[in-house]
């Protein structure tokens, strides 16, 4: 049986310069994400848009989100397995095109968590973890593109 779920968040746009989008070049590409109980995202479009650098955009949110699902589920599943996780870092890559028209997709992503483990772990074990999350994790399960993994494993301490 399946559960419905809502996810909410309120979505609002900073970037008018007092004009709103009299003219493209008008109003900035920023905006924040304001969830009811949580401090506010400061967030720009891709710079190659017009967006400024030094804020994420929705593209380093989806790839960030993509990740951390990812790893919520590998440290789950690891416990279940009776595998021990002492450390996890990630520095997931998202392969993109656009098209001359400006529209753009995810054509794929690439995870390449670090995971440290307790010694004695099977690391084949650890490893084929991975291969199950897609079938778990609410964001893999809805991106329309494929989602490769590159773990790295280091025996902790």
């Amino acid at each position: 049986m399946s559960v419905a779920h809502d996810f909410e968040a309120r979505i609002v746009w900073t970037g008018n310069r007092g004009e709103g989008t009299a003219h493209y070049r008008a109003y900035e590409r920023t905006w924040e994400v304001r969830t009811p109980g949580k401090p506010p995202v400061a967030c720009s479009n891709d710079p190659r848009l017009g967006g400024d650098p030094g804020l994420h955009n929705p593209e380093d949110m989806l790839i960030a989100a993509l990740s951390a699902c990812h790893m919520l589920w590998y440290l789950h599943l690891a416990s279940d397995a009776g595998i021990t996780v002492l450390a996890y870092d990630d520095s997931p890559l998202g392969h993109g095109e656009s098209a001359a028209s400006g529209a753009g997709r995810f054509t794929g992503a690439t995870l390449r968590p670090g995971i440290t483990v307790a010694p004695g772990t099977d690391l084949g074990r650890a490893d084929a973890i991975h291969h199950e999350i897609g079938k778990v994790c609410f964001i893999a399960r809805s991106v329309a593109f494929p989602v490769a993994h590159k773990a790295r494993y280091v025996i902790g301490g």
